[in-house]
Order: structure tokens, then C-alpha cells, then sequence
């Protein structure tokens, strides 16, 4: 599911293993040029040098995971500083650590020190940490914000999959840039929330620096108020889980964490959305997986390259209580940009000229990123059902339509 924005050719410098957000606006991006510039320059690859992922057996680890997830995390980092110490790595190189989902954690280390760890009986595997980034188009922000409130429209997707009535009182738990919670039209919640970053601007969770959550947000709960626009489960919560900056980058080790604090707080009826991906890694697929089983629904993008999503994560992670997204156009007409593939896709809904929330007002983007809300809007309705399959869809096979 990499370069989930559809992007300009500058972002080929950009390795495949880089991980981003399944979405282009429509008009204008949340990043400047001259950000785009310097990221690369910076990042120069894919793969964060000297930072692991690093997952233990389950057999090893001598403490009994609850659904306290302070006490799983707090118990993870014993184990985990005490594994460590065995090679003289010192705890201060942890930076995350999974106690919830995957048992393990993540970690600057040498190579000779990955090396010697890789061989203890007690890791099952260790990957390298890589970036996700955010690769859209330059532009001078999402667009769309000030004066006064709009009167309310409803989206064409939202009335495409069947939305717009939700009394229910589920959470949804957005996977994202973090949401813009001063929003006229939204209903959120950040005491519930969990942030990756505790600098800067990007540490304060009640903001989205970028545009992209905010976005995803408003297609699954925007709230029914007269104003703006409506979601598929109209004024249900939805809570900031922050693990991508206001440029848009992160890493599949903060990811990883965002996903393992959803799957020690969430409950039964709870949803996820992961709108955002990258190359294959088994440690972002196998936490995905344990939030599934954990009971929290969760809707995952399946990425805009025009390629088998079998090869992106999380788009490839297939597990119960899982639903990998493609997109289609209005007309019921498969989104050229979308990735394909019968397993992993389920569905397909609405990813083109979406009209949802942005920080500041509202706007309309493209992608995968806004289909995959579509389907986790109808999670929290309840089942899923299907209304027809996708015109033009490649290799002619068939990819039903989310409904309700």
C-alpha cells in the first residue's frame, strides 16, 4: 500500500519500502513544495538506519497479558530492557514497546548488536524500522477552511454505501495524522487517543498538522448538525490515534504502537482505520492481525499504485474482523489509481471527489485513503452487505460494492 497519495515523479526518490497515506485532495495538498524537498533529501531511503523491530516469542515472555494495556506495556519494557542487557544495549535505545498486540519492541542498535540479538531463542524475528511518508502533490494546504459554516450537503459516497443514520455508541479509532478536535463538525474525543510524538507542534493531539485524518474522520462519523457535511455513522466518537507528523512521515515502528494501544483500549463493537501503508512487513501485518482478533473491526486502504495489494502492508494483512479497500468512482467505476487483488481486497466503496472534513473547513480528496472510512463507518452500522460489484474492474473479476 505505498504511496497511497497519488504523487508527482520527484517522490521516486523515495524507496519502496516508504509508507503512506492512501489519498490525493483533489485541489490542493497539506504539505509545501520546499517541505517535500528537504524530506527527501533527509530521508535518502527507505529503511531508518540503526533501528529495529524486533518481535519475541510469546513462549518467552514471562508475564500474563490482560486487557490493561498500561500494565502489558509497563510489564513489555521489563522484558524487553532485560533481553537488552544480555548484549550490553542499553534501555535508552527502546523507543516503543508492544505489550497488547505483538509482544516486542523497537530499537536503535548496531549491527553487530542486531546480529548477536537475532540469534536468541526468545526473538521470533527482527526487522528493520522503516519511514512512512507522505508523498502528495505540492500545494499550500488542504484548502476549503474559514468564514462561515456551509449549509450541509451529503456526500455522494455517503449515500452510495447506505449512511447517514447511526445511534449506536461504538468508537472509532483513526490511524492517522491525528484529527482536528475544534471541529464544527466532529465528534472527538482525545482523552482516548494516543500520540507517537511528544514534541513539537505534532505532540499536541488536539490538533491535525497535516489534513489527512481530519479527512478520513469526517467520512466515518461527521456529525448530522445542518452544517457541512455528513458521515456514514453521523456523530459516533472518533479519537486521534497520531503516528504520522504534520509532513506526513513516520515510521512502521510508531505505527506498530498506535495499533497496539488500539488493541489494549478498544472494546467489542469499536472500530479501526488505517488509511496509510507501505512495503510488506510481517511485524505491521502481524499486529494488525492481533487487533482483528482482539474483536475491534478494523477497514484498511489498499493503496494507489495500480498494483496487487497482496504486496503492501497493512493492505495484505488478512485476518478475522479484517476489510482491505479499493476505490471506485461514481458511476460504480473502478478508480484507475486503486490497487486490486481477490484476497486481499474485500470490498470496494467511494475514493473519488469525496467531500469530508479538513482542518479549518472541508474538502474533497482522492484515493483509497477515502474509501477505506466508507467501510469503517458501516462497521460501526453493523454487518456489511454488498450492492452490486465494480464496473471495469481489472482482470474482469469481481469486487463488491460496501453497503449497508
Amino acid at each position: 500500500m505505498k504511496n497511497l497519495w497519488r504523487k508527482p515523479t520527484i517522490y521516486g526518490a523515495i524507496a519502496l519500502g516508504a509508507m503512506t497515506f492512501a489519498c490525493q485532495p483533489q485541489e490542493e495538498s497539506p504539505i509545501s513544495q520546499n517541505d517535500v524537498v528537504e524530506y527527501v533529501k533527509y530521508k535518502n531511503g527507505d529503511i531508518i538506519p540503526g533501528k529495529y523491530i524486533v518481535r519475541l516469542n510469546p513462549t518467552n515472555i514471562n508475564f500474563r497479558k490482560t486487557k490493561n494495556y498500561a500494565a502489558n506495556t509497563e510489564a513489555m519494557r521489563k522484558v524487553s530492557s532485560d533481553l537488552l542487557a544480555k548484549y550490553r544495549i542499553s534501555a535508552e535505545n527502546i523507543e516503543h514497546v508492544y505489550g497488547s498486540s505483538i509482544e516486542g519492541f523497537s530499537v536503535s542498535m548496531t549491527e553487530d548488536q542486531y546480529e548477536e540479538l537475532s540469534k536468541d531463542p526468545s526473538v521470533k524475528y527482527i526487522e528493520n524500522d522503516r519511514f512512512f511518508v507522505l508523498a502528495p502533490p505540492p500545494g499550500k494546504g488542504p484548502g476549503g477552511g474559514g468564514g462561515s459554516s456551509p449549509a450541509q450537503v451529503t456526500p455522494w459516497g455517503i449515500e452510495r454505501v447506505g449512511g447517514g443514520t447511526y445511534n449506536g455508541n461504538g468508537i472509532a479509532y483513526i490511524i492517522d495524522s491525528g484529527i482536528d478536535s475544534g471541529h464544527e463538525d466532529l465528534n472527538v474525543d482525545v482523552s482516548l487517543g494516543f500520540n507517537a510524538f511528544d514534541k513539537g507542534k505534532d505532540g499536541n493531539l488536539s490538533q491535525d498538522g497535516n489534513g489527512h485524518g481530519t479527512h478520513v474522520a469526517g467520512t466515518i462519523a461527521a456529525v448530522d448538525n445542518e452544517i457541512g457535511v455528513i458521515g456514514v455513522a453521523p456523530g459516533a466518537t472518533v479519537v486521534p490515534v497520531k503516528v504520522l507528523n504534520s509532513q506526513g512521515s513516520g515510521s512502521y515502528s510508531g505505527v506498530i504502537a498506535g495499533v497496539d494501544f488500539v488493541t489494549g483500549n478498544a472494546s467489542d463493537g469499536d472500530v479501526a482505520n488505517m488509511s496509510l501503508g507501505g512495503g510488506f512487513s510481517q511485524a505491521v501485518n502481524d499486529a494488525v492481525i492481533a487487533l482483528g482478533s482482539a474483536g475491534i473491526k478494523v477497514a484498511l486502504a489498499a493503496g494507489n499504485e495500480s498494483t496487487f495489494a497482496g504486496n503492501r502492508s497493512p493492505a495484505s494483512a488478512n485476518g478475522t474482523n479484517i476489510y482491505t479497500v479499493a476505490a471506485f468512482a461514481e458511476g460504480d467505476n473502478w478508480a484507475s489509481f486503486s490497487n486490486y487483488g481477490i484476497p486481499p481486497v474485500d470490498f470496494a466503496a467511494p475514493g473519488v471527489a469525496i467531500l469530508s472534513t479538513v482542518p479549518g473547513g472541508y474538502s474533497s480528496y482522492n484515493g483509497t485513503s477515502m474509501a477505506s472510512p466508507h467501510v469503517a463507518g458501516l462497521l460501526l452500522l453493523g454487518t456489511i452487505h454488498s450492492d452490486g460489484t465494480v464496473n471495469n474492474a481489472p482482470f474482469g473479476d469481481s469486487y463488491p460494492i460496501a453497503h449497508n
